[in-house]
């Protein structure tokens, strides 16, 4: 294994992400952009779930890796993508400023979530995608106070002009981080377990003499 290699697999700590959403409200859009900084015109749509990785830097945490689960909005697939909630630290609700429908649905989205998570902490974050797109329809102070009103974090976003995407991820990310029970309820890498052994070592007692 290269060094370049062995770095990449290094992190802190894992921690498993869900976006949702109706069909093209730009949920894969928004994960190609965070994660390889592209963005596709003619995008398939999701079927069933899709999976990427991103380790991503935080001042406090130390390296994170990220599991993102982007599941596909169709009705037919809401059985299958039910048991990827489990274990989830952080959820994503997506709608498109443009349509009110996807914006009149997060609702439903939202309680998905919360059945699929009963009895689990997650940190929930609202994100209007599409925002460089016209006619909007739905103005950032309705999502903000759809938000408010459910405790959730809210961010806008365009995934075509990269706006507010890294923001939107990083907001939720450190917000997890702050919570005492979602971290420690993250995996431990790799990188964390080596921070720790050598705290062990370092802090040990020095070897008596019986002289």
């Amino acid at each position: 294994m290269s060094s370049s290699q062995y770095q990449q697999q290094q992190y802190d700590h894992l921690l498993k992400l869900l976006i949702v959403g109706d069909s093209d409200v730009g949920k894969s859009s928004l994960l190609l952009r965070f994660v390889d900084n592209t963005f596709e015109e003619n995008l398939a749509p999701t079927v069933g779930v899709d999976f990427k990785v991103k380790l991503f830097e935080t001042e406090k945490a130390g390296k994170v890796k990220l599991t993102l689960w982007d599941t596909a909005g169709q009705e037919r697939f809401r059985t299958l993508t039910s048991s990827y909630y489990r274990g989830a630290q952080g959820v994503i609700l997506v709608y498109d400023v443009t349509r009110q429908d996807s914006f009149d649905h997060v609702q439903h989205w939202l309680n998905e979530v919360e059945a699929h998570l009963s009895g689990s902490q997650v940190i929930k974050l609202l994100v209007g995608n599409k925002i460089d797109k016209n006619p909007r329809v739905v103005q950032r102070t309705q999502g903000e106070a759809w938000a408010r009103s459910h405790q959730m974090l809210f961010v806008e976003t365009s995934a075509r002009e990269d706006i507010g995407v890294t923001a939107a991820f990083s907001e939720l990310v450190n917000k997890i981080l702050e919570s005492p029970t979602l971290l420690s309820s993250a995996k431990v890498g790799p990188r964390r377990q080596l921070k720790d052994t050598r705290g062990l070592a370092s802090g040990s007692d020095p070897p008596s003499c019986a002289c």
